[in-house]
């Protein structure tokens, strides 16, 4: 009999031992893994590719005009109508990933971190989509540019009607662009510290320095009047 109660009283103790380590029935221990599974839920969210282009009835998008474009076998384009397309989110650091081709001569832009879509020049920054015949060195309204601000460090655009490829990361105050395997663009934009003014000492124009633009904000097609076409549209935040 005594050797029982000695033998019951250490596996007592030693099942409190394990509880007090690991944790038992509603405690700490299931609580913690919980949130533990919650951050790792965030961390995936944060990391996943959303596609923007392939529903036909562009539903991450807002028209500035009914119809102004639609969606033919994935490929996004502008339609009857006019205006620019913009997402329903907003994006801070980010990696937009997408496909572009212009038609001869044509222009329009990739928009990015715009706080106001009625004012985007002024709230916002633009990739240059444009088709125009290349000056002896790149400038600022060429074809990748950020515009009026960064000219691409090289032309790697390709003719009217062929696909390009634009990888565009944002993260904090640094935008890169890599434009058909090339890096083109790489700025800080805390250097942009003068309204009107770039830091190589041309002029832009901005009304405010760009340093103090928001670093968020809607992606959006610009919509200028000349057939423009993007397709395999994706963007992940960071």
């Amino acid at each position: 009999m005594k050797g029982r109660f000695y033998t019951s009283l250490a596996a007592a103790v030693s099942a409190l031992m394990v509880c007090s380590t690991m944790g038992c029935g509603g405690g700490e221990a299931p609580e913690t893994a919980q949130n533990t599974q919650g951050a790792a839920r965030q961390e995936a969210s944060a990391g996943e590719w959303i596609d923007l282009s392939t529903d036909p009835s562009l539903s991450a998008w807002t028209m500035q005009a009914p119809g102004a474009w639609k969606t033919v076998d994935g490929v996004m384009e502008k339609s009857d109508g006019g205006g620019y397309l913009w997402t329903k989110d907003r994006f801070g650091d980010f990696v937009l990933d997408c496909e572009f081709k212009i038609s001869e001569g044509g222009n329009s832009g990739i928009f990015f971190r715009t706080d106001d879509t009625a004012d985007p020049v002024q709230t916002g920054f633009e990739i240059q989509v444009y088709n125009i015949e290349r000056h002896p060195s790149p400038v600022k309204n060429d074809c990748g540019a950020l515009y009026d601000l960064k000219e691409p460090s090289v032309y790697v655009d390709k003719p009217a009607g062929e696909w390009n490829h634009i990888i565009l990361t944002c993260k904090g105050s640094s935008v890169a662009v890599v434009q058909n395997g090339t890096e083109i663009v790489n700025v800080d934009l805390n250097d942009w510290d003068t309204p009107g003014m770039n830091p190589d000492g041309t002029k832009n124009k901005f009304k405010r320095a760009i340093k103090d633009f928001k670093r968020e904000g809607h992606i959006g097609f610009q919509e200028h009047g000349d057939p423009v076409w993007y397709r395999n549209v994706k963007i992940k935040r960071l």
